[in-house]
């Protein structure tokens, strides 16, 4: 298959506890919600056993369960280099917290003490779409709503912050690849009629 060809599919994990109070869910290694589960049994059906040359997933255990869900887990490499943003103090905060001690506040453009910086995140997702280029047909990730958002950003040929614009939902489903030799979004943020979209 020709790298113009290649797919690159973006499965963010399913629904937790944390991801439903819209709380920065960085390192922090929590389960599912039986919503979650369910979401991730959903996509196995909406995949229908698609077959990728490479699946990646982040180590953390809501992707590996719904990476396991979703009928993928026993072909599945762990990528460290999906791991969400290390959000260091704001671990568990919500934006609207935040925002009470400092209005305007936003991951997107302030720094994270005792965590990792933006350009940080940017470097180790442009390490897994090297990875993904030496792949000989399409590929699919596991992992979360941050590192899928910049690293669709790096895809793109824009700046890591430049991942602020791609909403990602709880177990979605986003499709990259290319026009031509253009890499391009072909389907962003499918998922289920009413689930409601969170930032971490």
């Amino acid at each position: 298959m020709s790298e113009s060809r290649q797919e690159l599919w973006l499965i963010r994990h399913g629904e937790t506890e944390w991801s439903a109070a819209k709380r920065h869910t960085g390192r922090t290694d929590i389960p599912l919600t039986p919503m979650g589960e369910r979401q991730a049994v959903e996509l196995s059906q909406t995949l229908a056993g698609r077959r990728f040359s490479l699946v990646l997933c982040s180590p953390l255990h809501r992707a590996r369960q719904t990476c396991e869900l979703a009928g993928y887990g026993v072909v599945a490499t762990l990528a460290e280099g999906l791991l969400e943003w290390d959000y260091g103090i704001y671990e568990g905060r919500t934006t609207e917290e935040m925002r009470r001690e400092d209005p305007g506040w936003s991951i997107w453009n302030t720094s994270v003490p005792r965590g990792e910086s933006l350009e940080q995140v940017g470097c180790r997702a442009q390490g897994v779409i090297d990875q993904i280029l030496k792949a000989k047909g399409d590929v699919i990730l596991f992992a979360h709503a941050h590192i899928l958002r910049i690293l669709t950003a790096c895809w793109l040929g824009l700046p890591p912050e430049a991942g602020r614009l791609f909403v990602l939902r709880t177990a979605s489903i986003s499709v990259l690849g290319y026009e031509r030799d253009t890499r391009v979004i072909t389907q962003w943020n499918v998922s289920h009629e009413g689930e409601d979209g969170s930032s971490c």
